[in-house]
């Protein structure tokens, strides 16, 4: 199987079936042998899912008649080689000629010339095609992101929405965390250098690292030791934020893949008890591996933690954090995928779902305790709204205002925007449960 042919088969199950990017990828990829293959491979489905409705605009304009359903791998092959021509490196007679060739691999032979006079046409007009792309006229292949999704962040952000989107279709840097039970922030940096990987402190946390540009993490030192994890500066605020001490028992609900888990047990050893659910089985075996790696224990149980009924053994908590199920939507620069599978009414849906969690887990908390809701979305309805609600019907909940020198204040937390320090878009919340009923 070729890189070409491999991206075809991962972007088909994404587009037409709804599979999120990381589980086709982990499917296709190791059938190709070649690190540079899979390399290769990535890099392909990322671009033509990052910017598949100005890839989508532009085939449009040069296909005379839209392709049939059951042509939707030829859909998929086209995107390939207009991503190729408009992004990458690769040499434009490659480029063609690899792609066209892949149409055999596929076994529509038919569409050789389709593919190969698309891919030449486009060379050949690209300049007045990408001119004609304006943010007045076609904004949803402007700015490559659903009408839905665009309006409801020009709405909520109005000063920032433009800056989110351009976020949105960057790369996102790779970060490290390091594991200060095992090493140092400064003695890993200077490991990185002797493996002549260039990497600089993250801001706003004690113990993140930023890459210069990704790498594997077999490259990394140590990894396999657990000297350090890989994990984004807005996520590492959690552990942070909940301020951990000695003694205390900790729940992480919704816990996989077990990143937050991992950094509370780093940044207090001396817990009592950190148990960490999720409600997929496969998601908490995830969990388990990023401990075991890091020579780390915590209770973990496989249940909906929504239903404390079916897993809570009556033992309240000192700390909850509940990094709630959302929209995703500020992590979209690191999973493209969300702008093609995330549609408007899934968010009332995850809107109903935290609502039950915080009302559900708010009973298995100490009274003096903290509750801390985090989010990866930068929707207010999932954030300050839901935050808001809650504390209307909850007297004995505080909020606790945030003070840091990272995001932006809002009325119910902080919230950091897609970019911002080079972070990915996060929600912080923090409720204190009161001794009045």
């Amino acid at each position: 199987m070729t890189p070409r042919q491999a991206s075809v088969a991962v972007l088909l199950q994404v587009i037409q079936h709804g599979r999120s990017l990381t589980d086709s990828l982990n499917t296709h990829l190791p059938k190709l042998e070649q690190a540079t293959d899979k390399a290769l491979c990535q890099a392909l489905c990322y671009g033509c899912l990052r910017w598949q409705l100005k890839l989508d605009y532009l085939l449009g304009t040069l296909l005379k008649k839209p392709l049939r359903q059951k042509d939707q791998d030829v859909y998929c092959l086209l995107l390939i080689g207009l991503y190729q021509l408009m992004e990458m490196r690769i040499p434009d007679h490659a480029a063609v000629s690899q792609t066209v060739a892949t149409t055999k691999a596929l076994r529509k032979p038919w569409a050789k010339d389709l593919v190969n006079a698309v891919l030449r046409n486009f060379l050949r007009q690209q300049a007045t095609l990408l001119e004609s792309l304006s943010a007045e006229e076609n904004p949803t292949a402007y700015y490559a992101h659903p009408n839905w999704l665009r309006d409801k962040l020009q709405q909520a952000w109005p000063k920032d929405w433009q800056a989110i989107l351009g976020a949105n279709n960057q790369q996102a840097p790779m970060s490290l965390r390091v594991n200060q039970q095992k090493t140092g922030r400064d003695a890993y940096l200077n490991k990185l250098t002797e493996k002549k990987l260039s990497a600089s402190a993250l801001p706003h946390v004690h113990h993140g690292i930023q890459l210069a540009s990704p790498t594997g993490i077999e490259q990394l030192p140590e990894f396999g030791a657990g000297e350090a994890s890989v994990q984004d500066g807005a996520a590492q605020l959690a552990a942070e934020l909940l301020q951990t001490k000695a003694g205390e028992r900790i729940l992480d609900a919704c816990a996989a893949p077990g990143g937050k888990t991992a950094h509370i047990l780093e940044s207090q050893p001396a817990v009592k008890e950190v148990v960490a659910i999720d409600i997929e089985q496969t998601r908490l075996d995830r969990v388990a591996e990023n401990l075991q790696r890091l020579g780390l224990t915590a209770k973990l149980i496989c249940a909906d933690a929504a239903e404390p009924a079916s897993w809570w053994d009556e033992q309240t908590f000192d700390r909850i954090l509940l990094d709630a199920p959302c929209s995703a939507t500020g992590v979209i620069r690191r999973h493209p995928d969300i702008k093609c599978l995330r549609r408007a009414d899934d968010i009332p849906t995850l809107q109903a779902i935290q609502h039950k969690l915080l009302h559900q887990l708010w009973p298995l908390l100490k009274q003096g305790g903290m509750l801390l809701y985090a989010t990866c979305s930068v929707l207010p309805e999932e954030n300050d709204q839901q935050i808001t609600r809650f504390l209307a019907k909850q007297p004995d909940a505080r909020l606790q205002k945030i003070e840091a020198s990272w995001g932006k204040p809002t009325p119910a937390g902080r919230q950091i925007l897609p970019g911002e320090d080079n972070m990915d878009g996060f929600f912080y919340a923090i409720l204190y449960k009161t001794g009045h009923e």
